[in-house]
């Protein structure tokens, strides 16, 4: 019997690759190039699976041009590469790597509030350029982090994580707001109150954003939202781009109407607005949250335990779309 046939649409670990190749025929683009949607189409046709990242599209037109096509298993807890709707509607199963990537991102999430807070970036700068040559009291004076008020939008379980640090570590006040409230035990576990979202900007030092992106969220963040901070608070968003409305943010950062940002996501990333470049009080990093080598391994192993299962006839593990009837 012939093994399916799948892609992998980025560059993963050798050890993924030799694993998928033990159960399928195994297109792989480990020279890790940026394809068109026009190469992803004509390098999935004739595939029954694929192992994507995030980066990639999945929609009715590259599900039309893809018959064949029956699993896209996404390394990502995120999944808005995939047309949810478009891909119930031609049968192709969803996956996605939640659970496993949780505790990193939310050290990460924390770590970037730190460096954004205590403007380690703009210190860092300052001093590589040469510039330090004495020492002066307000010099790059940031806020506090012990003790001030934590704002998480979205309370999932990354939202929570960094709630239990702000909380039990650095003994913050923490303030959430989410789709729906979470149980009595949670929240005493993660010491949050629930508040509205107005609340909450109004009120916090440092607003987290953990928001899975769809169309309801898009600019959740926009200058509005903005208006209703503190000038001393910051802002940081690990969540996904498009969460934040970049250029509204550029501009109250300039302005100095809020006191600094911390981003790792971005609209249309990879690129970035040109304006967030240009104003020192943002810390900017590449969408490296979940970026340790167990966490990215785990992540790959997922996806492809997703795959593996699928085929054997076990069901998904992490399905995100309808599963077809055949396969629950």
């Amino acid at each position: 019997m012939s093994k399916p046939k799948i892609l992998v649409a980025r560059a993963i670990f050798p050890e993924t690759i030799e694993r998928l190749s033990q159960h399928f025929e195994v297109e792989s683009n480990q020279s890790d190039e940026s394809w068109s949607k026009e190469q992803l189409i004509e390098k999935l046709k004739g595939k029954q699976g694929a192992f994507t990242t995030g980066s990639e599209r999945i929609d009715t037109a590259v599900l039309d041009a893809c018959p064949d096509l029956k699993i896209c298993a996404n390394m990502a807890v995120g999944y808005n590469n995939f047309d949810v709707d478009a891909m119930a509607a031609h049968g192709v199963l969803g996956t996605n790597a939640p659970d496993v990537l949780t505790e990193t991102t939310a050290d990460f999430g924390f770590a970037l509030l730190m460096a954004t807070a205590r403007r380690i970036t703009e210190s860092e700068h300052f001093l590589r350029a040469g510039k330090w040559q004495k020492w002066s009291f307000d010099m790059f004076a940031g806020s506090d982090i012990h003790g001030s008020t934590l704002g998480i939008i979205g309370m999932g379980r990354i939202g929570q994580g960094i709630a239990r640090r702000g909380a039990h570590g650095f003994g913050m006040k923490v303030v959430y707001h989410n789709r729906s409230r979470l149980d009595a035990t949670l929240e005493a576990e993660c010491k949050a109150s629930y508040v509205s979202k107005e609340e909450l900007l109004k009120t916090a030092d440092h607003v987290v954003l953990v928001v899975p992106y769809s169309p309801a969220s898009h600019h959740t963040i926009g200058a509005a939202e903005i208006a209703l901070m503190k000038p001393t608070a910051t802002l940081i968003n690990i969540a996904r781009g498009g969460i934040v409305d970049d250029a509204a943010l550029a501009a109250a950062l300039r302005d100095k109407r809020i006191a600094a940002a911390g981003l790792d996501v971005f609209e249309g990333e990879p690129k970035v607005h040109p304006d967030l470049l240009t104003v020192p009080n943002v810390v900017l990093t590449p969408h490296i949250a979940s970026a340790t080598v167990p966490t990215r391994r785990a992540m790959a192993d997922l996806a492809a335990d997703n795959l593996i299962a699928y085929f054997s006839d076990k069901g998904p593990l992490t399905p995100v779309t309808p599963v077809p009837a055949a396969q629950k």
